[in-house]
């Protein structure tokens, strides 16, 4: 396997596209482009964990609530994640473990403020592994 993600450059969006060679790599990925869009991950030290757990009605579903998920935990609690270590995952339901540390201004320069994962252009794939994309409001 290459690389574990890209960013898509979008008309007013960015997006990302990730790869693993299952689906949980995949997920894992997609949330670290995420977080590479937010900041430099070489910054980010792992000094906190967050456990989360969700459910949602497909595969598509669960990586625009998983993405918001941790958009949410950014914007409330001020974590960036850098690590992220997939326990569970099926069609429907997730549990995860993302490591990182709180923003520091002076440790961490803040790059794109994202607000949200969305279902536009969204896209769960199998072929030689995983391949997942999707677009991110800015």
């Amino acid at each position: 396997m290459g690389k574990d993600f890209e960013i898509l450059n979008h008309t007013a969006d960015v997006g990302i596209i990730a790869y693993g060679a299952d689906l949980k790599q995949a997920f894992a990925n997609a949330a670290k482009g995420l977080f590479s869009l937010i900041t430099e991950l070489d910054d980010v030290e792992e000094s906190l964990h967050r456990d989360i757990e969700l459910t949602a009605g497909d595969e598509e579903s669960l990586l625009v609530a998983w993405l918001n998920e941790l958009v949410y935990r950014f914007d409330t609690e001020g974590v960036l994640f850098k690590r992220f270590e997939i326990i569970e995952l099926n069609n429907t339901h997730l549990k995860a473990r993302g490591y990182g540390e709180k923003v520091n201004s002076s440790k961490h320069k803040l790059k794109t403020g994202v607000k949200a994962a969305t279902y536009h252009m969204l896209k769960v794939e199998k072929k030689n592994g995983y391949r997942v994309q999707v677009l991110f409001d800015i």
